[in-house]
């Protein structure tokens, strides 16, 4: 995570005490920096630290610790496409020459779609261009932006066939699916204790203990780690949990028991989990971050501990989302907000339109899926709006999981439009349009009438300075008129104050 850095050292003498100069630095043909060698010419310095200065400022900006690299650059780092090219030629080279296509045409359509994935990943992997995390490896974010590009356009397809041809679809990839499959309600008998039942009186909450408890718990410390803000974090959380209140007259999964949304749900997995999250981001903020290649480390205990530590963020950068700061901000977060909760119901609409079992594989990639994607998202996202004037564009991933997220949500909407033009309770009704109105007014007061308040008060305190000015007598009786001068910085006696 975060951009290769240095931070170039002046290291003392052993005689006399004396700083000696920075080692050398030097940028490699794919961007990273290097130290060490001979000590360049002051000239020649100077020329090289003019061209690493711009780049390693700007994101030092960001940054909220010291980072220190000692450049090393393995064969681990190096990039690799003419040996990429080679491997992919002779795997194409034998199946043209040496192997028999067989008869199957189903058979050969499958494949022939899995090589072209293969072949675009391959591509992307060596030549896309990397994103803002680095750890364990750039190659690893740039087959995630491959997926993601794959992803899209498997979308796509399925949202240009008809129901009946896009669910049919689903079998070429398990002949398991395109069953219609029901849905199983966790509503039912919500007594936390159950007198009826001798033999276990607690068995309604022993059954809500499946496989959702450890998924909430893990998913909640994994989007903290994303959003890298507990407010954020629980406004979300409970958010979600009042859309299941509101949509369980459209999918029977959201029909769960009050103390199961509340109790188990937001109050011990979720806060649990966004609690854990908020200690690893503790953690992360204090690490020392020193790099050193492996082979420049002399004892086995520290390269084991090397090795782990890859797996962890290059830098760190504190989330300052600050969303009463101004009204671009504000509306960012609120999209961030909608876009989160759009792609958590994403989740439970297209398996329930797409007739895909939860406990099925492609549910569990779909999840593994944004858990790669969701942090270099919001990461791109928080650099957009934190510096447009460095981030003139939206990022790459943030841009894919977008269009993603509304295609999945177009999906849901032409598969099963009765499901969702289901109509909405009139109480329900009436909690969101009051909701929705009162941050309408929040934002009405805070970022229009408040400042137009403030300004007006200015203006009417500076006014008054200025009436005083012109009323106070001269030492002679007269009144005295205010010069131009005296207009600008104030009554006399201020500025004497202001000059003693």
């Amino acid at each position: 995570m975060g951009t290769a850095m240095t931070k170039p050292e002046t290291k003392k003498s052993g005689v006399g005490g004396k700083s000696s100069s920075a080692p050398a630095v030097k940028q490699d043909d794919n961007g990273s920096l290097e130290v060490g060698g001979p000590d360049p010419s002051p000239c020649c310095k100077a020329k090289v630290m003019r061209q690493t200065s711009k780049e390693s400022l700007l994101h030092r900006r960001h940054a909220e610790c010291e980072v220190y690299d000692d450049g090393t650059n393995t064969f681990f780092w190096r990039a690799h496409t003419l040996t990429v090219l080679f491997i992919l030629t002779c795997a194409l080279v034998y199946i043209t020459l040496l192997e028999e296509t067989p008869r199957d045409t189903a058979y050969n359509t499958k494949r022939g779609i899995v090589a072209s994935i293969l072949v675009f990943l391959c591509f992307g992997v060596t030549q896309a261009k990397d994103g803002p995390f680095t750890r364990p490896h750039p190659a690893y974010w740039r087959f995630w932006l491959c997926v993601s590009v794959v992803y899209e356009l498997f979308l796509i397809f399925i949202l240009f066939q008809t129901v009946h041809d896009g669910r049919q679809f689903m079998k070429y990839i398990d002949p398991k699916l395109g069953v219609p499959l029901p849905e199983r309600d966790y509503g039912g008998n919500c007594l936390i204790y159950d007198p009826g039942n001798t033999s276990d009186p607690f068995h309604n909450v022993w059954d809500k203990m499946d496989g959702f408890v450890p998924a909430h718990f893990l998913g909640w410390y994994i989007k903290t780690l994303m959003i890298r803000d507990w407010w954020m974090c629980m406004i979300i959380s409970v958010m979600f949990e009042f859309l299941e209140y509101s949509l369980e007259h459209q999918l029977p999964n959201f029909s769960e028991c009050w103390w199961d949304h509340w109790i188990m749900d937001v109050l011990l997995c979720n806060s649990f989990g966004i609690y854990c999250g908020m200690k690893t981001l503790g953690w992360l903020s204090m690490k020392p971050y020193q790099w050193q290649g492996l082979w420049n480390i002399p004892t086995y205990k520290d390269k084991i501990k090397r090795i782990a530590f890859q797996f962890t963020p290059y830098s760190w950068v504190k989330f300052e989302w600050r969303p009463a700061s101004s009204l671009r901000r504000w509306l960012a977060v609120l999209g961030i907000i909608f876009m989160f909760l759009l792609a958590e119901l994403n989740t439970f609409y297209l398996k329930f339109v797409l007739w895909m079992p939860p406990e099925h594989y492609l549910v569990l990639l779909r999840l593994v899926y944004f858990v790669n994607v969701g942090g270099v998202a919001m990461r791109e996202i928080y650099d957009f709006m934190d510096d447009p004037k460095f981030h003139k564009k939206l990022g790459q991933q943030a841009w894919l999981v977008s269009a993603i997220t509304v295609t999945e949500f177009l999906i849901v909407v032409k598969y099963d439009p009765k499901t969702i033009m289901l109509p909405i309770p009139f109480f329900v009704m009436q909690c969101w349009f009051l909701g929705i109105f009162l941050i309408f007014i929040w934002t009405l007061w805070r970022f229009f009438i408040r400042d137009i308040t403030l300004r007006y008060k200015e203006t009417r305190r500076r006014r008054q300075e200025v009436r005083a000015d012109l009323d106070r007598p001269a030492g002679d009786g007269s009144t005295a008129a205010p010069s131009g001068r005296s207009k600008l910085n104030g009554s006399s006696e201020t500025l004497r104050q202001r000059k003693s």
